[in-house]
């Protein structure tokens, strides 16, 4: 099954009958359940489920040492702790633990790609393609290490309606004998393709097994920033086939510092490490030193032990719901999200229709009020969203536009949570007279 897909998807798992009881849910949560908020920015960040929090507390109270390092029992405890946190989430995605590298967050993740395989392998005028869509994450450190390499940053623009890749000027942009042959920087292929997977701003659910087929068949490698889909939808990078796969803990009900870079081993083991010191090392001596074995050549210095027992209860929570439920709950929700705001007389709902799948999120315009006017009195009524450019400034060039509002729905979510933002988007009209 082609996991990109929604509708494609097949899911199989069972999950409690109680998910559809949504607003037993928000008891998990204890910032939830004990503030009266509608809380609409799970896209943004997750809230943390109590397991989650007790999970990382009885580490620090029962197992809290330096991992890797200590042969006393409670360092190998740590260690212990560690390592099964990352073949929780090797098998979350369907990945072997060495292909699995923590690291702070996903921006620390393309960083590390984009400078370890990027300086070594990226030359002059070779083509880096970027979609539209993305976030500023899978930008700028391109653009950094184009400055130092020479190499040539060309974009997948959005279809004629804005909700969608091109994905005919996606496949011309690997056949550089068909642009202008005067111009040389076309004459170089496409090494590294990088794209979102679900928009954090429209919602798109891009097709990562055909991007990935086109890059491949092409020569080219391919890095998916799965921020907004991990935790969403069931995710196998062996299915998927990408080079390299992100995430964020935080995203998907785990804590902050915390991020998973997924790597084919292949490339890992060509890649020189990106931030160098303590625990990456096999050997030191004044002359050179020598690098670990995978993963942890890539994770320098005393690691997030008690991050990843956090981001693997996280996981073991999603599991315990089941995808299937996941998905159900959340797209009706987003489905009802879409058809209220689309409602509202001066709203305009940015991304794809009810008829495509879409991420458990909706982006909109307010005519005429700036998004942080918007979200400044929507708090008046506990309703929390995002307002901005929310760290995608040239997708919102393209849509001429220069920020816009975003409501994202997870299991917590219940109607009132809608019928509360729709109540407070009333209100902004009435404050400025639409």
């Amino acid at each position: 099954m082609r996991y990109h897909d929604l509708k494609k998807t097949v899911f199989s798992d069972s999950a409690p009958q109680s998910i559809m009881n949504s607003s037993s849910f928000k008891k998990d949560f204890p910032l939830l359940a004990k503030q009266n908020i509608f809380y609409l920015d799970s896209a943004a960040t997750s809230q943390k489920p109590l397991v989650v929090l007790k999970q990382m507390e009885k580490f620090y109270k029962e197992k809290n040492a330096n991992p890797h390092r200590g042969i006393y029992s409670l360092s190998e405890a740590a260690t212990k702790a560690y390592e099964n946190s990352r073949e929780v989430v090797a098998k979350f995605i369907n990945a072997k633990p060495t292909e699995i590298v923590f690291v702070k967050n996903a921006t620390e993740a393309i960083n590390l790609v984009a400078i370890s395989w990027g300086k070594k392998n990226l030359q002059k005028e070779d083509r880096i393609v970027l979609s539209e869509m993305e976030h500023h994450s899978n930008i700028v450190p391109w653009q950094q290490v184009a400055l130092e390499t020479g190499a040539i940053i060309e974009k997948i623009p959005l279809n004629t309606d804005h909700s969608a890749l091109d994905m005919a000027e996606y496949v011309r942009l690997f056949f550089p004998q068909r642009m202008s042959e005067k111009n040389s920087k076309y004459k170089k292929k496409v090494k590294i393709v990088g794209t979102i997977h679900i928009s954090n701003v429209l919602g798109t659910i891009n097709p990562i097994n055909e991007m990935t087929r086109i890059a491949h068949q092409n020569g080219a490698l391919i890095l998916v920033d799965a921020c907004q889909s991990t935790g969403h939808l069931p995710l196998d990078v062996k299915e998927l086939d990408v080079d390299f796969l992100v995430f964020s803990g935080h995203k998907m009900f785990g804590p902050s510092g915390i991020g998973v870079l997924y790597a084919k081993e292949e490339h890992l083991k060509n890649m020189p490490p990106f931030l160098t010191g303590g625990d990456m090392i096999k050997t030191v001596s004044w002359e050179k030193s020598t690098w670990a074995d995978l993963p942890h050549k890539f994770e320098a210095g005393t690691p997030p032990v008690a991050e990843a027992v956090g981001l693997a209860a996280a996981i073991e929570y999603i599991s315990s719901i089941g995808f299937s439920a996941i998905h159900s709950h959340e797209n009706d929700l987003t489905r009802m999200l879409h058809k209220e705001l689309a409602a509202i007389e001066g709203v305009i709902v940015l991304g794809p229709s009810l008829k495509t799948a879409r991420g458990a999120l909706v982006s909109f315009d307010v005519n005429n009020v700036h998004p942080h006017d918007v979200a400044s009195i929507l708090n008046e009524s506990k309703v929390c969203i995002r307002s901005g450019h929310q760290c995608a400034m040239p997708l919102h060039t393209s849509l001429n536009l220069a920020a816009s509002c975003r409501a994202s729905i997870s299991i917590y979510n219940i109607e009132e949570d809608i019928t509360a933002l729709v109540a407070g988007l009333t209100r902004v009209k009435e404050v400025f007279r639409l």
